[in-house]
């Protein structure tokens, strides 16, 4: 057991766990997306980053309303995955001198946030169903269709033009 959380004993105190996760992830994720954008050199890359810090605050509000549903205190509890995948991700930025090359690392950096909140909302959704919370597995659906479609448009534009670009 984690130094500052409670056991984990049901599947109810598994999805509390996890939505705090989720809710910590995504709170990170909003303070990094301005720096993104602002170090993006590709236009598109550059709106979609923009975009989904818009889509971002909107699903941490609805994160938020299932805490609320579910009637436990909106908290967050560190994610070391998210921390991980975000700490590689400006090593690796810091280290692209070539902006297009740049462009091609945070975006491959995005997609592993996205992938990380796939599986995250996806586990919240078969929680909450196995819970008898259609409520709040309709509200983690809506960000779970809208973090796959974030992942999708960053597949195209890393095929239309990022990576090309980085050769």
């Amino acid at each position: 057991m984690g130094f500052f959380s409670k056991p984990i004993n049901t599947l109810d105190d598994l999805f509390v766990h996890t939505l705090q996760d989720i809710y910590y992830a995504e709170n990170q994720i909003i303070k990094n997306l301005p720096v993104m954008a602002e170090e993006a050199s590709d236009p598109e890359l550059k709106a979609a980053f923009q975009h989904h810090l818009t889509e971002t605050e909107e699903q941490v509000r609805r994160v938020e309303q299932v805490f609320e549903l579910h009637g436990q205190p909106v908290k967050g509890v560190t994610c070391q995955a998210m921390d991980g995948i975000l700490a590689e991700a400006k090593d690796i930025i810091s280290d692209c001198d070539d902006p297009e090359v740049r462009d091609a690392a945070m975006l491959s950096a995005a997609q592993a946030v996205e992938h990380y909140e796939i599986t995250r909302y996806g586990s919240l959704i078969a929680y909450a169903t196995q819970l008898g919370r259609p409520d709040c597995a309709a509200l983690l659906q809506q960000t779970l269709e809208e973090e796959k479609s974030a992942d999708q448009k960053l597949t195209r534009i890393a095929g239309k033009s990022v990576n090309q670009h980085a050769l």
